[in-house]
Formats: structure tokens, C-alpha cells, sequence
């Protein structure tokens, strides 16, 4: 392996190899390189010390290994002249030769509390643990006990952080010492295949806690403000004649909770909400059928062309009824929260989203 082309925080991945720590805990920033240059350290490892054993990779679903670990590993030119490499897919394994050796890397995803019991009853020497703070305590805690009968067994842990009450951080990261562990904390800027045009952009793609999180690589609780930078005032703007291109509309459905549909335009590269429609069922006292909130729906819209109705999928009465009527599109939103906020705040951070500050509803509730 040649260290010219990496940094001195990813050699220190490889160094790892000689020393005598029974644990590799790497943890930090996105994009910083960690998880091939561990995965790349943990192939040399394991082909060094044994022969005709049993190792394991961990992803949040196997799934998710074979795209963080195994496709980039066969991609690697100097892993491809050095090891003879195979993976079966329809077993999750991977095998790998090296000089008349043979060592054997099952691919495992613990996903949720049950997913322990795929890991039992299997001896290994070994254990790489893809982004460790996504999967269940049960699952990590069973796939050590795999490894406790092998004397030279490793543990290499990494991940993006998470809240400080994890049970990851509390028992792991804090307490390094006591498993004769060495702790790396990686940021974007050890990672020297990215440009400071890469990292800029990446940086611009969080805010507020993800931002601590994924660019800072810190261990930080995601209460409080959602989005700081609209709480302060930026990104609510006057309603004004603006130019818009397309058009949307996004429909948060609900019979006694709220109903809010928001209207979208398009205008030199930023997305306003410049207009919207609100219902309170419990406020009120009024419940609206589907076609009431639907004659809501065309007034909002006016004569505009509307590319589409984002809602949530769970509306379906209501889906129908707009599909009923034949005049728009309909799109199910994306329902995964985490995401949806972290690039909403993105959107406000880079300026590329803005509430017209007629829009009362979201004015609140993201102030919040």
C-alpha cells in the first residue's frame, strides 16, 4: 500500500495493523474517506494474520455493504493485483485468495432489534461495522460475542455521529480506553481526493445540526431549532410580482389535524412560497370532505399550470379524488423525515428556498 496519496489521518487506519489495539473506532465528518481506507486495512489485515477463517461486514442492510464496502473494493485496482476476489450475491459472501490463502467475509445487515439472530452461532475473527450508529445495540453486542473465542481478533467500527445519549458514543467513543481502542476523528479536509470546490459544496449541502454533524463530525442532540437561519429571519421574503417558470403545489392532508396545501413558483433559480391554503379541522370545528378541500385546491391553483400535486401517500381518498378529476398530476411525496429536513435546510441555507411572508402556517411552524 502506498501512503504518498493519502492523508496522515487515513495512514493512521493502516497503522493500525501493527499496533496493539484490539479496536479501530473511526468517527466524524462525511465524505472524509474513512470507510474504503478502513475497508482496504481491514482486506490487509485479514489476509495477513489468518488463513481458512471466517470474517464479517455489517451495513444497515446488506444492501448497503455491498454498495459502501464490496462494490468499491472490486474497483480498486491495487486490491484487484493483489487479491483474487469473488462475491456470490445470493449468499452475501465474499471470498478471497491471496498466495494460497483463502479467507471468507460474510456480509450481514442489522437493520433492526431481530437481526441478531442472523448473526448467532457463527465464530469469526474479525468484524467490520459499516456506520455502527444506525444499527441496534442487540445486533453490534452479538456480532462481538462472535469474535471473543479468537485471541487476535479486531474490531473496526465507523460511522457519521449521531446524539450524544447514543449508546455508541456513551459506551464506545467515551470510553475508548477501557476496550483498548484508538479513536480517529475524521473531517472532509483529511480526505485528500476532494477538492476545496468538492468540500465547499458539500458544506453547503447541511445546516443547523446536520452541519455539526456531518461537517463538524460532532456528537451533538438535534433538539432545539430545526432550521436557525429561518428562526433569524432568513429566507422570509415580501410578497412581490416575481416571474415564476413552473409550478407546484405541496399538500400536508388532514381531517382534524391541519390541512395545508402551499403553492410553489419557480423565479431565477429560487423556489418561493408565495401562496397558500390552510384548514384547521380541531380549530374550526368544521370538517371538510375531500371535495370541498379539492374545490380549496383548484382556487389556490387558479389558472396556473401546475406541474404537480406532491402529497403524502397515506392521503389516498384524497389522491383519488384529485386523480377523479383529471386536471393534475399527482406525485407521493418522499416521507423520510430526516432527509426531508436536512435538505429543507439546506434549501434556506443556500438561499435556493424562500416563504413569502404572507404564508403565515410555515412561517410558524419552521420558526419553531
Amino acid at each position: 500500500m502506498r501512503f504518498d496519496s493519502i492523508s496522515p489521518k487515513q495512514v493512521e487506519i493502516f497503522t493500525f495493523l501493527r499496533e496493539k489495539y484490539d479496536v479501530l473506532i473511526c468517527d466524524g465528518a462525511v465524505r472524509s474517506g474513512k470507510t474504503i481506507m478502513m475497508s482496504m486495512a481491514f482486506v490487509e489485515w485479514a489476509m495477513h494474520e489468518f488463513d481458512g477463517c471466517n470474517f464479517a461486514i455489517c451495513g444497515k442492510t446488506v444492501r448497503a455493504s455491498e454498495r459502501n464496502i464490496i462494490m468499491p473494493l472490486l474497483q480498486i485496482r491495487s486490491i484487484q493485483k493483489q487479491y483474487d476476489i469473488t462475491y456470490t450475491r445470493s449468499v452475501s459472501l465474499m471470498t478471497i485468495k491471496k498466495h494460497g490463502r483463502v479467507n471468507y467475509f460474510y456480509i450481514f445487515g442489522g437493520k433492526d432489534e431481530s437481526s441478531y439472530m442472523l448473526i448467532q452461532g457463527i465464530t469469526l475473527c474479525g468484524v467490520l461495522f459499516d456506520e455502527v450508529a444506525l444499527m441496534p445495540q442487540s445486533f453490534v453486542e452479538q456480532a462481538i460475542t462472535r469474535t471473543l473465542s479468537i485471541d487476535t481478533s479486531k474490531l473496526w467500527f465507523n460511522c457519521n455521529p449521531d446524539n450524544p445519549k447514543h449508546w455508541f458514543y456513551l459506551n464506545w467513543v467515551l470510553k475508548s480506553t477501557d476496550h483498548n481502542a484508538k479513536h480517529l476523528h475524521f473531517l472532509m479536509e483529511d480526505n485528500p481526493a476532494l477538492s476545496p470546490k468538492a468540500i465547499e459544496k458539500a458544506k453547503s449541502s447541511f445546516a443547523g445540526v446536520f452541519y455539526d454533524r456531518y461537517i463538524l463530525g460532532k456528537w451533538v442532540s438535534a433538539e432545539g431549532l430545526i432550521y436557525p437561519d429561518v428562526a433569524n429571519g432568513q429566507g422570509i421574503v415580501p410578497l412581490e410580482d416575481r416571474q415564476y417558470v413552473k409550478f407546484y403545489i405541496s399538500i400536508d392532508y388532514g381531517t382534524l389535524n391541519p390541512f395545508s396545501a402551499g403553492l410553489y413558483g419557480l423565479s431565477k433559480g429560487i423556489w418561493y412560497r408565495f401562496d397558500e391554503y390552510y384548514h384547521s379541522g380541531r380549530d374550526t370545528r368544521k370538517q371538510l370532505t375531500d371535495e370541498e378541500y379539492y374545490t380549496e385546491l383548484e382556487t389556490l391553483a387558479g389558472k396556473r399550470h401546475i406541474r404537480e400535486i406532491i402529497i403524502d401517500p397515506s392521503a389516498a381518498s384524497f389522491i383519488a379524488c384529485i386523480r377523479k378529476h383529471s386536471r393534475y398530476q399527482v406525485r407521493g411525496a418522499d416521507n423520510d423525515v430526516v432527509d426531508g429536513i436536512r435538505e429543507t435546510a439546506a434549501a434556506f441555507k443556500n438561499g435556493k428556498l424562500k416563504v413569502c411572508e404572507n404564508c403565515s402556517g410555515p412561517i410558524t411552524e419552521i420558526s419553531a
